[in-house]
């Protein structure tokens, strides 16, 4: 990224204009290609953004998706990218081992762990734990990510589970996938109930979110960037990341299930 670009950018920011195509030129310089590593509840979004911020800023962007779990055993053993985008939980891990640029680390965005039904299906309570627990039994089928994958939903799901002291009634029941597909398994009609991210329901059509897990069920997954220790192009990298969480960004975000971090 040139000097001149860098401050224009800069600018564009203060102003609340960042990446509308009137407010800054596209760089002159030649374009940056910045790998980024995110999970999979963020495929839909990142999908719509990157279009906008490669228009904006003539940069491109190489996108890879994975749980959350395979990006941080991949990066703990020397892969890395120009941003990476994992749950709290795990940056901070991997923050402890020297994998980001210091001071890189911003909050993106949350987004709960939830229930889908099928639209227009009858809608069970699950307003309190012992309403969640009458749904799941009276499901033929329920699906969630499965935990031993490192799926964080599945993980908050199986916990949820055991601690309503119904494994053993839902283990016949239960259908388990790789990663963000319990939505489609729902729609298909395999499962009466699944148990996602809300950002990996929201984006599927035929699925309705009827809610986030009640009480002390609740879990919120908190989305968080860095830059790469390896980039070569930190302050495009930066850019990126602005750019996730300013004004264009955040109502893409808020539509497709998440809210500000």
């Amino acid at each position: 990224m040139t000097k001149t670009f860098a401050n224009r950018l800069a600018t564009a920011l203060a102003g609340g204009l960042l990446f509308f195509p009137v407010a800054i030129e596209r760089a002159a310089a030649e374009p940056i290609e910045l790998t980024v590593m995110t999970s999979v509840a963020l495929a839909s979004t990142l999908d719509e953004l990157a279009p906008q911020y490669e228009h904006a800023t003539g940069n491109k962007l190489k996108i890879s998706y994975s749980l959350v779990a395979d990006f941080k055993k991949r990066i703990l053993a020397g892969e890395s990218a120009d941003v990476i985008i994992l749950s709290r939980a795990a940056m901070d891990d991997l923050g402890k081992q020297d994998k980001f640029l210091p001071g890189s680390i911003v909050n993106v965005a949350g987004t709960p762990v939830a229930v889908v039904i099928r639209a227009g299906a009858a809608k069970p309570d699950i307003s309190t734990g012992d309403a969640l627990k009458r749904a799941l039994l009276a499901a033929k089928f329920i699906v969630y990510a499965d935990p031993a994958k490192g799926g964080l939903s599945g993980i908050v799901a199986g916990a949820a589970i055991d601690k309503l002291g119904i494994a053993e009634q839902m283990k016949s029941r239960t259908i388990l996938v790789p990663g963000a597909q319990a939505a489609d398994v729902v729609v298909k009609g395999l499962a009466d109930i699944g148990i996602g991210q809300a950002s990996e329901i929201v984006p599927v059509a035929g699925a309705e979110l009827l809610g986030p897990l009640p009480g002390e069920f609740a879990s919120t997954t908190l989305f968080t960037a860095g830059v790469g220790t390896s980039t070569k192009a930190p302050e495009a990298a930066k850019s990126l990341i602005q750019f996730l969480t300013g004004p264009v960004a955040v109502p893409v975000f808020k539509s497709k299930g998440f809210q500000p971090g």
